[in-house]
């Protein structure tokens, strides 16, 4: 069957086309592809397409994943596509169409349903506008019920001429979309226990109790057909799994629908999507509440993309212009007290479950509003998760686990995004549950199971630029509030000097981060740090670090998105000849057969052979055997 691609840009909404043969076609930035893609959201090589027995396959290569009908392609992996079927790679959308089949004279290139769709809720929220003032809802935390119920009457309203405009194509994407998200939201539900009342949304009617019954019975057949467990420790698990293979059962399902059913599901899309843009947070609603998601970027009104197990892909989702983007910044950082405008144009805040959020805006930001949201894991990790997901293995989980309880001094160094916080809040965890614990940091995110924890949060400066508490503040402020340990989310400026002082007063068993590529490179921020709050020799700094630090702990993110720990040192001491300080590998990532250190997925942390001064210390204390070394 002659097969034809054809490729839209959603951003600047340019088509083209080409002719497809048997064989491998690679698609990529790279002018060597047969597919050429410029963007810089598009990897070298990003994805293969192959025809073998008479089928279609995607496999994708790039950082940034793909997606197939709105399901995330599993890197590595050869996944079907059928002609018709929407490929989105960054802001491109693919597809396969055959070039026998008759098109009707006028007919577009490309069907997009979802931007069909995304057209219809633009002109409901637009008459929505001219109806009611939506700024006053733009500023509160929370609609007051009077105001609720006068959006959702003139949305009623406008809905009774919108649903009949919808065609088959674009009421189909709106309803396996609905369906997706109620299944995942179920299945979230389940597996955590969680008591979920938003989903009976009726007011009694008795053809829409009909309705929510059916789909309550087709939601409940979908989960059932899936292999899931349905517990805390696997929903991620679970959640990939009906991403993974969603589609194929979802067709079944779909030849139950009457007409009746499939409008009830569009105008309650509908209503809910444009309710988010009014009250909520828009299309970021419902992947704020999907637990597989780890961090949200939003770059503009038309791209939304979401990291899934260490990949990057586009959602598919985007805002209706970018002055609704500026109303959801706008409703996060106002109940924080913060403002973002012209003068002000970025902003850390944070949601109320505790999720990092980051805004920017022209004229700073050249790509239009920007919003990066880390979201807030509602199941703090312990050290079992790190041992499963491969972040460090049995052996040294155990030493750092006597490093904490022995009260060590703790840096733990890495990259963005490598899982330095993650690792931070796991190896607190571990602190004495009748020891006084200090947490400080810019955006509190640590999730500490002990009683007496006491969590402190730089303040930025006010309208007027006063009032602005920074870290250093904190780490002074807290030495006088009698702590056990004092735990910073990050050094990164002069408060490096604060904490190696409090290391080096009796303040024991300290941890914190810092961003930096080795551990050795590590020391050498130590000690910019510390020349950024006082002018003192080198090498008095040196001292201060090597007194202070007993252990740093190097973590690194593999080119597949997982998370791993490459280096376990000792600080040791300073060397007489070359006056840097020394610092001796406990264990190392390295592959099996050991002959050079690699993050790939054959490489395990191994014992280089060195052990540590500190460890007849803990040996003693019966916190660590001689085994663990051997």
């Amino acid at each position: 069957m002659p097969t034809e691609l054809w490729i839209y840009n959603q951003f600047n909404d340019r088509r083209s086309s080409l002719p497809l043969e048997d064989g491998a076609i690679f698609i990529g930035r790279d002018a060597s592809n047969q597919v050429c893609l410029q963007s810089p959201f598009i990897s070298r090589v990003h994805a293969k397409l192959s025809h073998e027995h008479d089928r279609w396959f995607l496999e994708s290569l790039g950082l940034n994943g793909a997606m197939i009908a709105n399901l995330v392609a599993k890197p590595g992996q050869k996944t079907p596509v059928r002609i018709g079927e929407e490929i989105r790679l960054g802001e491109f959308s693919l597809y396969l169409v055959d070039r026998d089949q008759p098109r009707a004279a006028g007919q577009r290139r490309g069907p997009a349903p979802a931007r069909q769709a995304l057209e219809i809720e633009r002109a409901i929220h637009s008459a929505l506008l001219e109806r009611l003032n939506l700024r006053k809802f733009s500023s509160a935390s929370r609609a007051s019920p009077e105001q609720i119920a006068e959006v959702r009457a003139h949305l009623d309203d406008l809905l009774n001429h919108a649903v009949s405009q919808v065609d088959k194509a674009t009421a189909r994407h709106l309803v396996v979309g609905y369906l997706k998200r109620r299944v995942m939201s179920e299945v979230a539900r389940l597996a955590t226990g969680r008591i979920d009342a938003s989903q009976a949304d009726a007011d009694g009617d008795v053809l829409e109790d009909k309705f929510e019954a059916v789909l309550s019975q087709l939601c409940r057949s979908l989960i059932d057909s899936f292999a899931l467990r349905l517990m805390p420790t696997t929903i991620k698990e679970d959640l990939w799994a009906i991403e993974d293979s969603f589609h194929e059962k979802i067709e079944p399902v779909l030849r139950q629908f009457t007409a009746g059913l499939r409008d009830y599901v569009v105008r309650r899309t509908l209503t809910k999507d444009i309710l988010d843009i009014v009250l909520g947070f828009g299309p970021l609603q419902d992947l704020l509440e999907m637990p597989n998601i780890n961090e949200i970027m939003v770059v503009g009104a038309d791209r939304i993309y979401v990291e899934r197990n260490g990949v990057v892909t586009n959602s598919g989702r985007s805002f209706f212009s970018d002055e609704v983007v500026y109303s959801i910044i706008e409703r996060i950082i106002t109940p924080t007290g913060r403002k973002i405008d012209q003068s002000t144009p970025l902003v850390d805040a944070r949601l109320p479950d505790g999720s990092r959020v980051n805004a920017i805006i022209p004229p700073l930001s050249l790509s239009g509003p920007c919003l990066t949201i880390r979201k807030f894991s509602r199941v703090p990790f312990t050290i079992h998760d790190l041992i499963e997901f491969g972040t460090l293995n049995q052996r040294t989980a155990s030493f750092m686990e006597a490093c904490v309880r022995g009260r060590m001094n703790v840096l733990i160094t890495g990259g963005t995004g490598s899982g330095k916080t993650t690792l931070l809040n796991v190896l607190s965890a571990f602190c004495g549950r009748e020891e006084r614990i200090v947490t400080i940091e810019d955006s509190a995110e640590l999730q500490l199971p002990q009683e007496h924890v006491v969590s402190l949060e730089t303040r930025p400066a006010n309208i007027e630029g006063r009032g602005s508490y920074t870290i250093r503040d904190l780490v002074r402020n807290a030495l006088r509030m009698r702590p056990d340990r004092i735990v910073v989310g990050e050094v990164r400026g002069p408060e490096a000097l604060d904490m190696l002082a409090a290391m080096n007063t009796g303040h024991d068993g300290s941890l914190t981060t810092i961003h930096a590529n080795t551990p050795a490179d590590a020391m050498s921020r130590l000690e910019t740090m510390v020349l950024m709050a006082v002018d003192m020799p080198v090498r008095a700094i040196r001292e201060q670090i090597v007194g202070g630090l007993d252990l740093a702990v190097q973590v690194a993110r593999r080119s597949d998105g997982g998370r791993v720990v490459t280096h376990i040192c000792e600080v040791r001491g300073i060397d007489d000849v070359t006056h840097q300080i020394i610092l001796e590998d406990i264990f190392v990532l390295r592959s099996r057969s050991g002959l050079k250190e690699t993050h790939a997925a054959d490489a395990e942390l191994v014992h280089t052979g060195y052990v540590p001064e500190f460890a007849e210390h803990l040996i003693n204390d019966g916190l660590l055997r001689m085994e663990a070394f051997g």
